[in-house]
């Protein structure tokens, strides 16, 4: 199984980032590569539309408020993988109370494609979001 996390600092506290990103649904609110969000099963899975138009279903596996951090799967999607589980984490850092850490990070197993091209889509689709999530922030 092949693996990848990306963190980044963002300057506004976890309180607030959380608020933004701790929904299973709120993606389009801060990731340009999701235009739309469809809730579905009680908020338990979402479809997601992204600008090419392909569908991306994802199932919420793990839910944390306290801690700030969710997990899923991808049930269906345009990636070489399955097995696909993925969290994304909001952290306090130590002594700053306006800034946060997101840790975006994921395991799959590569189907289609060697596990080197999976690895470096998702880092790359991880990197890309938490740099748009940064300036949405700083806006």
């Amino acid at each position: 199984m092949a693996s990848t996390s990306v963190s980044r600092v963002v300057p506004a506290s976890p309180d607030k980032v959380w608020s933004l990103i701790g929904g299973f649904d709120t993606l389009p609110d801060w990731l340009p590569y999701i235009l739309e969000s469809t809730a579905l099963e009680g908020g338990r899975v979402r479809r997601l539309t992204n600008p090419d138009g392909d569908v991306i279903a994802e199932r919420l596996v793990d839910f944390n408020e306290a801690e700030r951090h969710y997990s899923y799967a991808i049930l269906e999607a345009p990636f070489p993988v399955n097995g696909y589980v993925s969290t994304l984490r909001v952290h306090a850092v130590p002594g700053r109370d306006d800034v946060a850490e997101v840790q975006w990070s994921g395991r799959f197993n590569a189907d289609g494609a060697t596990e080197d091209e999976v690895v470096a889509l998702f880092t790359g689709i991880y990197a890309d979001g938490l740099d748009a999530l940064h300036k949405t922030l700083a806006a």
